[in-house]
């Protein structure tokens, strides 16, 4: 490594292990356990409120921290309150709430209707559960006392959230997706969006739900959750992966309906149940975090990824490629910006599937960027923030931001050779 990289590598593993705990709460009002938000206490944003896919990603980085440091269990309280302060909000038919806040309340948007279903939770509870389990094999009890509502929230998004001609998930609609404006989900229709970020998640849950029921005992389960699993990842390939280009899509659900004994069409009505959304953003790689791609399909999308025209930049990799009309590197919360920005957790992501693949000199690549990003943005500025420009690495918005930005540390294990603690 050169002395730029080592430098950066001791002042993040030092920033990273002084201000770790300001992630975490003691249990306060309606959240009844301990658990973990996205920024320290001083952060002006996100400083209270309990959030789904950031408590996971924040617990891998202190699976991390506890590996590099011996301690065992150190924030093992934080992790499971996060779980346990969800389920004490999730129905008996599993809806479960984006967020919570001490307070109680749930995200809303003024004049919304209520009673209307919306997004929930994302599916990495089950994820999430796994990999404080794997941690700790023998602490299950806490497990089995949740796990009929788990049951019921994966359940939920296999009958609610299903598209039936394809067997894909679909958002109900853009609020709190977690890749906010991305274009494939942001203000498309209502039920329309078959994105390939939110099936990669999904297999990845079903896969995990899988590992939970053989390590409680129930084989029979196990065995129909990873079923699940290889269907959704063969609902995928066959929607999802686009021969011509060489990746993965979202795709277009919003297809009017085949009326039988209707007249017009009626000699060939559609026969193909979605359409391919050709949007190139970061999501189109997360089918090998997934582990749902092949080898041949993974050296594909690899030839994608090395596009300086696209993908590939300074700070990582772009959310989405500069050759989309909707490129864009504005500063913005409402929604947090997708398209272009370059986010600590997509590096991440993107990071894990090369691994995964054996893409090792790619995968470094991108960790030593990332860690020139951070170390880069901590020595000038004394903190990290949420997104980055990609090309002058200049942090674009939310100063203090902390959260999955910590998975550097994770990179860092990785090329230094040391246990590399990965998402389950």
């Amino acid at each position: 490594m050169d002395e730029k990289l080592e430098r950066y590598i001791r002042l993040l593993r030092e920033h990273i292990s002084a201000t770790c705990e300001g992630m975490t709460r003691k249990a306060q009002g309606a959240l009844g356990y301990p658990y973990i938000v996205p920024s320290s206490p001083d952060s002006p944003y996100y400083s209270d409120t309990l959030w789904d896919w950031d408590s996971y990603f924040a617990g891998i980085t202190f699976a991390q921290l506890e590996a590099d440091s011996g301690c065992q269990g150190r924030f093992s309280e934080y992790e499971k309150g996060s779980v346990l302060n969800f389920f004490a909000f999730c129905g008996e038919d599993g809806s479960m709430p984006i967020c919570v806040t001490p307070r109680g309340d749930a995200l809303k948007i003024p004049g919304r209707e209520e009673d209307r279903p919306g997004n929930m939770h994302k599916p990495v509870l089950a994820q999430q559960i796994a990999s404080i389990l794997k941690r700790n094999v023998r602490d299950t009890g806490w497990i089995r006392q949740i796990l009929p509502k788990l049951e019921a929230f994966e359940n939920r998004y296999l009958t609610q959230y299903r598209h039936e001609e394809t067997g894909l998930l679909y958002w109900k609609d853009d609020l709190a997706v977690g890749v906010d404006n991305e274009p494939s989900v942001f203000f498309r229709p209502e039920n329309s969006s078959g994105s390939i970020y939110l099936n990669s998640l999904m297999i990845r849950e079903l896969k995990a739900m899988g590992y939970l029921m053989e390590m409680l005992g129930d084989v029979k389960a196990a065995n129909l959750w990873r079923l699940r699993a290889e269907e959704l990842i063969y609902a995928v390939n066959r929607h999802c992966w686009d021969e011509r280009d060489g990746t993965y899509y979202s795709v277009d659900l919003n297809l009017l309906p085949v009326v039988k004994g209707q007249w017009l069409h009626s000699g060939a009505p559609r026969d193909y149940p979605c359409l391919i959304m050709r949007l190139d953003s970061w999501t189109s790689f997360l089918p090998m975090w997934a582990g749902a791609c092949s080898r041949e399909q993974a050296e594909r999308m690899v030839l994608r990824l090395k596009e300086e025209r696209s993908f590939n930049c300074r700070a990582g990799v772009r959310t989405l490629s500069p050759l989309e009309k909707m490129y864009d590197l504005r500063a913005s919360n409402n929604p947090s910006n997708w398209r272009g920005p370059v986010w600590g957790v997509s590096n991440f992501l993107v990071f894990s599937g090369l691994v995964k693949y054996g893409f090792d000199e790619e995968a470094r690549s991108l960790a030593e960027k990332t860690v020139l990003l951070f170390g880069r943005d901590l020595e000038q500025n004394g903190c990290l923030h949420e997104y980055y420009h990609p090309d002058s690495c200049e942090p674009i918005v939310t100063h203090g931001f902390e959260n999955w930005n910590y998975l550097v540390l994770n990179m860092i294990a990785w090329l230094e050779n040391r246990p590399f603690v990965d998402t389950f």
